[in-house]
């Protein structure tokens, strides 16, 4: 739950650059989701303050400007803003640089042996611990070299003794500096299948393989492309059943004159203005009774159906202030489930 500091405290950030972590802090939040963005919005807003970039969209480390309100032009209501969360992300909202360091893999340490080891017991380590990679190494600051399974064969091959020293790799080490741009390295990762990364004390502090870019890239992307499946198939099945007129009724953040009708120019917060009966604004809430049986599911429980829309529409939120966290696996099934639900009855 987001605790509101002191108002003292909340003025002392004017003027400052401060990570969004410390903003986070001072609230006492750990995961940024659209309640806490906004409560922290409007505390910054009743101090006459904000922040440039918008602290809601940047990573945990990144840097924002706490500056006055009345010197960014053009600021919008919150009503507006809490519908262009539900819109597609505007360009200042993807994610920032990512550095190798963000990897998780990249700090969370890694296990070596010293030079003297006999490669019988490296290779016992390297099975035990399922590992591809042992870097052979004195106090985690020199590698000596690299023993995979692929430098063991080439021993064997050439017929040398199997020794630690003859079953390692020895040049061109894949090693990088955690401030990398993860980018740049993805070459190095495809080529070796692995990248030695040292912290910010110059010692070895992780490694990051082909597998860990994988789990990295499939944790982020997949709810992205759930999120769009879920939004398209609301879409057919919403467009198939209501006029332009029940589209026109919630698109209520635009001026009369640019609303639309199509369905394709709705926002998330849009689907449960046109489903959800026990909304505050009772014109909509009516509409909406309408809207529900203008769908025809007469087996589909509206009650849960909204529960469940709601649960989709505050993951999305999360997914789109890029919360550095993977998305925790129940909240990963709620999407898988609720696209299903959505097969089902899309035309």
């Amino acid at each position: 739950m987001t605790t509101r500091p002191d108002e003292r405290d909340v003025a002392s950030l004017k003027g400052r650059a401060v990570s969004v972590r410390e903003i986070l802090d001072l609230f006492q939040v750990r995961v940024r989701d659209h309640r806490s963005v906004h409560r922290i919005s409007q505390a910054l807003a009743d101090a006459g303050l904000t922040t440039l970039p918008d602290f809601a969209v940047c990573g945990l480390r990144s840097t924002v400007e706490v500056v006055p309100l009345a010197s960014v032009p053009a600021q919008r209501t919150s009503v507006e803003a809490d519908d262009e969360t539900d819109d597609a992300l505007p360009s200042h909202a993807l994610p920032q640089r990512l550095l190798l360091g963000d990897i998780p893999s990249a700090r969370r340490g890694l296990l070596s042996v010293g030079p003297g080891t006999p490669l019988s017991q490296t290779t016992f380590l390297m099975r035990t611990k399922g590992l591809s990679q042992v870097p052979v190494t004195t106090g985690m600051a020199q590698v000596h070299g690299v023993v995979t399974w692929g430098s063991v064969a080439k021993m064997y091959e050439a017929g040398k003794p199997a020794t630690l020293d003859n079953a390692m790799e020895k040049d061109s080490l894949p090693v990088a500096d955690a401030r990398q741009e993860f980018f740049t390295a993805l070459p190095v990762i495809r080529e070796h299948g692995y990248l030695l990364v040292r912290g910010d004390d110059g010692c070895l502090s992780g490694i990051v393989t082909a597998a860990d870019v994988t789990e990295r890239f499939e944790g982020a992307a997949r709810p992205f492309f759930i999120v769009g499946e879920i939004e398209s198939l609301l879409r057919r099945c919403l467009g198939a059943a209501l006029d332009g007129e029940a589209i026109r009724a919630v698109q209520t953040n635009r001026k009369p004159e640019q609303r639309s009708g199509q369905v394709s120019d709705l926002m998330f917060g849009d689907y449960l203005k046109l489903l959800d009966g026990d909304q505050t604004k009772q014109s909509l809430a009516e509409r909406a009774d309408r809207n529900w049986e203008a769908l025809k599911w007469p087996n589909m429980p509206r009650e849960q159906f909204i529960g469940l829309l709601k649960r989709v529409k505050d993951i999305r939120n999360r997914i789109a202030h890029f919360d550095e966290k993977p998305l925790p696996q129940e909240m990963l099934d709620e999407l898988t489930t609720f696209a299903k639900v959505l097969r089902a009855f899309a035309p």
